[in-house]
């Protein structure tokens, strides 16, 4: 399968969708709090996307997952089920989104602390963050995934944390999930060559412990192996001329690109 390049209309409504994801998880923010279910923050952005965005929940029956948001708490690396789960303080939670608007798609998420976090647990979140903002940095024409990949693994790793290799960034647009594949990880001068119109997510897992991980019997949630706390953010961007644009940029979020 090769990378699609966007166009002009394209690259207008995947902004649409982006911002439409990024106001999904604005919308959920001050519902974020002890004694809430992840059934209840789920049913909430099912209603939000389909009632108030005339959208589409992307993840809602995506290859069977059943609900319309990822819900990942503390040592859950990704692909949490909302449930019956109740957050609880010092509780940190990835929420992640996926909206499609008029037939595109914007993915995004963010980590959430739930009451005072702990050190560690605040810790990691911050640590993810940056590692998120450093491989956005990274993105311009002529660089490669690879550069992408090596930027965020020798940060994170040089705090102490390792890279979840499993589950990676992806080309996205009209399909959710589209080439090319994003590591977080990586060499310089590796992988594809980026070029302006590229669309795809960067969105690095980083575990305070170590990198190895395990799949419940569920099928989905995505756990640490030593149970250590886990925390992801993610964006939806396309290749400029002389960097990137992030479609799902929150409305107080400044990155320096």
């Amino acid at each position: 399968m090769s990378i699609k390049i966007k166009t002009p209309e394209e690259i207008q409504k995947m902004r649409v969708a982006g911002q439409a994801a990024a106001s999904v998880l604005n919308m959920l923010e001050p519902h974020i709090q002890p004694g809430i279910s992840t059934a209840e923050l789920d049913q909430m952005a099912h209603d939000y996307i389909v009632n108030e965005l005339g959208g589409i929940p992307a993840p809602l029956n995506y290859k069977g997952f059943p609900k319309s948001i990822c819900t990942s708490l503390n040592h859950q690396v990704c692909h949490g089920i909302p449930g019956e789960r109740i957050l609880k303080k010092t509780d940190i939670v990835n929420i992640d989104t996926t909206v499609i608007i008029d037939g595109y798609h914007g993915d995004t998420s963010r980590m959430y602390c739930v009451g005072e976090p702990t050190i560690k647990g605040q810790r990691i979140c911050d640590i993810a963050y940056q590692s998120l903002i450093i491989g956005l940095q990274a993105v311009k024409p002529g660089a490669t995934l690879g550069d992408v990949g090596h930027a965020i693994q020798t940060y994170a790793e040089g705090q102490g944390c390792s890279v979840v290799e499993e589950f990676c960034g992806h080309g996205i647009g009209a399909d959710f999930h589209e080439e090319p594949q994003v590591l977080h990880y990586g060499r310089p001068g590796d992988g594809v060559v980026l070029e302006p119109g590229m669309t795809f997510t960067i969105e690095p897992m980083i575990n305070l412990g170590k990198k190895a991980i395990k799949i419940l019997p569920d099928g989905w949630t995505v756990v640490t192996k030593d149970r250590s706390l886990s925390a992801q953010w993610e964006h939806t961007l396309v290749v400029t001329e002389t960097g990137c644009e992030i479609f799902t940029l929150a409305p107080n979020e400044e990155i320096a690109l």
